[in-house]
């Protein structure tokens, strides 16, 4: 920048550097600012200032981020790819290992103690943009992809642990011989980390930038904004901060004061507890903020596919067991069950048998993906064969932002991977019986991959990863087929286990991955960087995860009921039976994967309405008011540009909205941990509370509606 480009600053942005400051002094001619001479150090110092203050106006998401691009058009990042931005040096990965270190452990000990789990990536890119202001660094927008990519592995792998692994512990109660050391857990996580990375990274065009538009992606989308209005600065993240407050102070009352229920349903009244109870039908709406703002993301299309799915189940299905099933109990794939399905809630019906339903719609919704996807798998094995012959394109003619690892590297990468866990089933898990080590890595290995694109499909539709209900499909399809070659008992309940951690690690990390990468397809960064730095954080989580896991075994004992863990608690309910002789329920997954079939067949999308079918009511539900919301914001004003603008405005306040969600929620299990809980049980109870939460939530849409208004 010189003198020339100082004068075309407007009057304000040239005063605020230079008013009240001795020696500075300037005069306007007509429009024209012309900054008198100043001593040579000023001068720089003043250029340099405003100099800053064009990259920063210059940080602004272009108009087709979040829509489907017209023929010819293209989508240009945020940094230009053409130029070369800091992206990966000693402070992104120093932060980026300290955020997967602290949000590892706090994911873990909060997730295992009082059964909740949060996403990092929005709290990771929040820390980042934090500090990076606080350290004045120059152009952070890239580093603080990087932080934010290697800390998020942080939830990744702790989901991928905690849904499996310590159902070992709790059957340790039943059966004493059962044990899994802190080299099993590390190990498993580990691989099943690198195995969703490599999986994924093939997929990584398709997902971000062949279906750009046509997927909301909505955790992306949130932590995306995020980084961008703190590489603004000033006024331009004021939006995103007051929603936040505003969205996290709301969901921080409701789940630490219970000022009102954070449900609304129909049964706070005599006759909508009448028909939950005689005709098995209820309404629920979850009337949090984070969940609004996520439905806002999804838009309407998706979350009514999502919705209709639960409504199919919850107003359909469940009704219908209950009158064709009344007075009989239906338990040949969970001894534990012992009323009839009439006597059962809603609630219970759709526990014991609708979200498995729910299982076959997604695990078939992922197989018809692969079908569809399989000339997109082609290419990828074509590329990668090319590659290993030494046919693969020149890397330093590909602009910036198109770079991937080699598919030399993932084919390579991914073959010591499986030959790592094959010796590490073959030698640590299954006493050294090559057969079932066999069997069990081709298991692995053919779910984790049909399974990565699923998993990926979920988080760019509605930012929710269906990974337990695809691990547990994993652990009867294991337990099942081990049994069958001949492992069983308390060895295959460790078997299974083992390889359900290393499935749903796969998994949960193929799910957090494609997030990252489509923040930084949004923004401009170099996915070669984040790929091979992936690396680093899923290795850094597996260790700090074993190790808390580990540590509260130790402390409290998972079979001493101080300890949540009700994924674990799930996975030991169903595979204990499984492994000595009883039935899945087939059945079930049937009936979803035949629905999955005839939706496919109507060309509606059977993955979200599958998703629909697994995840309770009361969380689909609020996606349809957002996505409601979302129709008239983008659409009240007869001018198109009007409704594009507020468009953009509601995205950035339900990122808001989603990251004060995410950060209170945090906050608030803390302080249920440490014993402070201040809720009354007897006023959730009462039908006012959850008046007052209705009424709560037509404020908070009224305030979201109004705040839309880009002025």
């Amino acid at each position: 920048m010189n003198r020339a480009a100082v004068r075309s600053y407007p009057f304000q942005v040239i005063q605020r550097f230079m008013i009240n400051r001795p020696g500075d002094v300037f005069y306007i001619g007509g429009n024209d600012i012309l900054p008198a001479p100043l001593p040579a150090e000023r001068e720089a110092e003043v250029i340099a200032m405003l100099g800053t203050e064009k990259e920063k106006e210059a940080v602004r998401l272009p108009e087709n981020a979040f829509r489907e691009l017209k023929d010819g058009e293209e989508y240009r990042p945020v940094m230009n790819p053409q130029r070369q931005y800091p992206e990966v040096n000693a402070w992104s990965v120093t932060w980026g290992i300290l955020m997967a270190i602290v949000f590892s452990a706090a994911a873990a000990y909060l997730g295992l103690r009082v059964g909740q789990v949060f996403e990092a990536a929005i709290p990771i890119a929040i820390i980042a943009v934090g500090v990076s202001t606080a350290a004045k660094r120059h152009n952070p927008l890239g580093e603080n992809v990087i932080i934010q990519s290697i800390g998020a592995c942080s939830g990744a792998v702790v989901a991928g642990a905690i849904f499996t692994l310590p159902a070992i512990y709790i059957l340790q109660a039943k059966y004493p011989e059962m044990s899994a050391s802190f080299i099993k857990v590390f190990i498993s996580s580990l691989l099943g980390g690198i195995i969703g990375i490599l999986f994924l990274i093939p997929f990584r065009k398709y997902f971000v930038s062949d279906m750009h538009g046509k997927y909301p992606f909505p955790e992306a989308t949130a932590t995306t904004q995020v980084l961008v209005s703190g590489a603004k600065g000033g006024n331009q993240a004021k939006p995103l901060l007051f929603a936040g407050l505003v969205g996290g102070l709301y969901d921080f009352i409701v789940a630490t004061f219970g000022l009102w229920n954070e449900n609304f349903t129909t049964r706070i009244v005599g006759f909508g507890e009448t028909i939950a109870e005689k005709a098995k039908l209820v309404f629920k709406v979850n009337t949090g903020a984070a969940v609004f703002g996520l439905g806002y993301i999804v838009g309407l299309k998706y979350s009514l596919i999502i919705c209709l799915g639960s409504f199919a189940v919850w107003w359909l299905i469940i009704p219908l067991m209950s009158v064709i099933f009344h007075d009989q109990v239906l338990n040949a794939w969970n001894p534990a069950i012992t009323e009839t399905v009439g006597s059962m809630s809603p609630e219970t019906i759709f526990r014991e048998y609708g979200k498995s339903i729910g299982i076959g719609g997604i695990a078939m919704a992922g197989l018809i993906g692969i079908i569809k996807s399989w000339d997109i798998i082609k290419g990828a094995v074509t590329l990668a064969a090319r590659e290993m012959k030494g046919k693969s394109a020149d890397d330093s003619k590909q602009l910036r932002t198109q770079r991937d690892l080699s598919f030399k590297i993932i084919a390579i990468g991914s073959a010591v991977t499986l030959l790592v866990t094959f010796v590490f089933f073959w030698l640590g898990i299954m006493d050294g019986n090559i057969k079932f080590a066999v069997v069990g890595i081709l298991l692995v290995a053919v779910i984790a991959f049909l399974f990565t694109t699923v998993a990926a499909n979920a988080i760019a539709i509605v930012g929710s990863n269906p990974v337990s209900g695809m691990t547990l499909m994993t652990l009867i399809l294991a337990s099942v087929v081990m049994v069958a070659v001949g492992l069983k008992g308390v060895s295959g309940m460790v078997a299974a286990l083992i390889m359900g951690g290393v499935v749903c690690t796969a998994l949960s990390m193929s799910g957090c991955f494609i997030t990252d990468l489509k923040i930084g397809y949004w923004l401009g960064t170099t996915p070669k960087k984040q790929e091979s730095w992936k690396f680093l954080g899923t290795l850094v989580s597996a260790a700090t995860v074993g190790g808390v896991m580990i540590l509260l075994n130790n402390t409290y004992g998972f079979s001493s009921g101080q300890l949540a863990a009700p994924q674990a608690n799930a996975m030991a309910a169903v595979i204990d039976p499984l492994m000595n002789g009883i039935e899945a329920p087939w059945i079930l997954y049937i009936i979803g994967a035949i629905i999955a079939v005839v939706l496919t067949l109507m060309k509606v999308p059977a993955i979200a309405f599958a998703l629909g079918m697994f995840i309770p009511i009361e969380l689909n539900t609020p996606l349809l008011v957002g996505g409601i919301v979302s129709w008239y914001v983008t659409s009240r004003s007869k001018n198109k540009e009007t409704n594009s603008k507020r468009g953009e405005k509601g995205t950035l306040i339900a990122s808001g909205f989603i990251a004060g969600g995410a950060l209170m929620g945090v906050l608030s299990a803390l302080l249920r941990y440490l014993e402070f809980n201040p809720i009354n049980e007897q006023w959730l109870a009462n039908p006012l509370s959850e008046v007052c939460s209705l009424i709560a939530y037509a404020l908070l849409i009224t305030y979201f509606i109004k705040a839309s208004k880009a002025k």
